[in-house]
């Protein structure tokens, strides 16, 4: 397919964008413990950017910039959250209790930290796997 002249732009203004918006997923997924936000959301806004990636270039050169595997991204996800879900049950707690504590941190101070971050992490990846992988193979079958 041949690109049109006003792809440039399109593009340019697609690559500033996407770059925000996966800033600002971060910032959704670490304020998320204390305020609204976390694993969910920014993986949503994260495969939101890279959905907006895709249309502005092609699925070729998308797995040329991220060759990721999403399947893979997902059962790694699911395996983290599973795991962190699990791990408290080897100190006879219930499944999904987690832990937390504060430390020194250089540079950061007093900090806490908790292992509900494990288990959003496990659900930004499950996210974006699912999402990505759905939209690649509406994207394949047209």
């Amino acid at each position: 397919m041949k690109k049109k002249p006003n792809d440039l732009i399109l593009q340019t203004v697609t690559t500033v964008i996407s770059f925000i918006i996966i800033l600002f997923s971060i910032n959704l997924f670490f304020a998320g413990h204390y305020t609204p936000g976390g694993g969910f959301i920014g993986g949503l806004m994260t495969a939101a950017a890279l959905v907006l990636l895709l249309l502005a270039y092609d699925i070729k050169t998308l797995n040329t910039i991220l060759p990721f595997d999403y399947r893979l991204m997902t059962a790694a996800g699911l395996l983290i959250a599973v795991l962190t879900g699990a791990g408290a049950l080897l100190f006879n707690e219930p499944f999904l209790t987690h832990a937390y504590d504060y430390f020194d941190l250089p540079l950061l101070g007093e900090t806490s930290l908790h292992t509900a971050v494990l288990f959003d992490i496990g659900v930004y990846l499950v996210v974006i796997g699912i999402t990505m992988t759905i939209i690649q193979t509406i994207g394949e079958s047209e």
